[in-house]
């Protein structure tokens, strides 16, 4: 089973829903970065359970410790260790599940492939685990800030309502003022409801996550193999229950044309450059690339959106078969869960990118690999 990813800037994620503990171990941060566990600790608040009506009403601190890898309020160059402790396990819950594979889960998958299956709660395919994700990713972002490089993601859309007002440099502002985490008042409060109608019937609905980098220097990726969308687009899609991954325009270039979609190139005015978000004095008229022209960032903001999937457990009967017996069973699923996993996926999103741009830029050159007062 492979738990690890990135070349340079590495993530390794462990633990399970109902386990003792989940979290991660990050090795290749250079040393000299300023870190504690607070930096973590704002990011995982932003994921945890039970922070409003449409999230699952499981009650966790997700409360993380650093065990390791920093010393003196600075990383040392050591891999840091990051756990999260559980707290609130109710595997009672799931203990008829051990051989119903829920709809929509990778419970059949799983145990075909390795026979021992953790079925409580999805054992390690569950969300809860993107605590590693987030973990590993709240310290990539506090490392690419050094750099003036800045992550933020929203919900633009649930369903079939679609934000539509939404200034790029609000997003942050806006997306938190609601519990769905749209940049869009108007459509989130629309958003909410319909969470909540899904959530009433027993159900779940689906939706789509923007996230966006910008300050990300031109020279990021390859032109070949290890093209900086090909691997956020597999980082993205690793994250549970997402179905799809679109770069700047995404599926709609297969309706344009070259002259409509084309981004043209021009010479910025040096003397009004945002020093902390701008590079270079070259840029594009459009960005429908989303930032990443021959696999290699081109300097302008970097826009990806994922498609997730409706939350597969849901309260409501449903068809599948009992191992045991090997028959026809019907499944209703108790327990905990999202009636829709967007809000809570924009961290794990931010994450994901976040620790593919670390990666990158120290394999490009530009972080040192070994301190970062060199």
């Amino acid at each position: 089973m492979t738990n690890t990813t990135g070349k340079i800037f590495s993530i390794t994620s462990f633990g399970a829903s109902h386990g003792k503990a989940i979290g991660a171990v990050i090795d290749g941060c250079p040393a000299n970065l300023e870190l504690n566990e607070e930096d973590i600790q704002k990011e995982l608040n932003r994921r945890k359970p039970g922070t409003s009506s449409i999230t699952s009403p499981r009650k966790e601190g997700d409360k993380v410790q650093l065990l390791s890898g920093v010393f003196e309020g600075k990383t040392d160059g050591t891999p840091i260790t990051g756990i999260v402790f559980n707290e609130d396990q109710r595997s009672k819950d799931y203990s008829y599940l051990k051989n119903t594979p829920r709809p929509g889960h990778g419970d059949f998958s799983w145990i075909q492939k390795y026979g021992n299956y953790d079925y409580n709660g999805g054992g390690r395919g569950s969300g809860r685990v993107t605590i590693g994700h987030v973990i590993g990713g709240a310290i990539a972002k506090k490392l690419l800030s050094q750099f003036g490089i800045k992550i933020m993601s929203h919900v633009v859309r649930v369903g079939d309502i679609e934000a539509k007002n939404v200034n790029i440099n609000l997003i942050e502002e806006m997306a938190s003022q609601n519990p769905v985490h749209c940049a869009d008042p108007n459509a989130a409060k629309e958003m909410e409801e319909l969470i909540l109608k899904y959530k009433n019937k027993g159900d779940s609905i689906g939706g789509i996550v923007e996230t966006i980098a910008i300050g990300v220097p031109v020279g990021l990726g390859e032109p070949i193999f290890g093209k900086l969308d090909g691997e956020l687009a597999k980082a993205l899609m690793e994250i549970g229950s997402v179905k799809g991954v679109e770069i700047g325009l995404g599926f709609d270039v297969a309706t344009s044309t070259a002259s409509q979609i084309n981004d043209e190139f021009y010479i910025k005015d040096p003397n009004n450059l945002n020093e902390k978000t701008e590079k270079t004095t070259i840029g594009t008229t459009t960005n429908t690339s989303g930032g990443i022209l021959g696999g290699i960032s081109n300097g302008m903001p970097i826009v990806t959106r994922i498609a997730v999937k409706p939350t597969p457990s849901i309260s409501m009967m449903q068809n599948t078969v009992d191992l045991s017996k090997n028959e026809q069973a019907k499944i209703e699923i108790k327990g905990r869960h999202d009636p829709c996993i967007c809000p809570r996926v924009t961290v794990v999103s931010e994450s994901a990118m976040a620790i593919v741009l670390a990666d990158h830029m120290l394999r490009s050159g530009f972080i040192h690999p070994s301190n970062l007062d060199k």
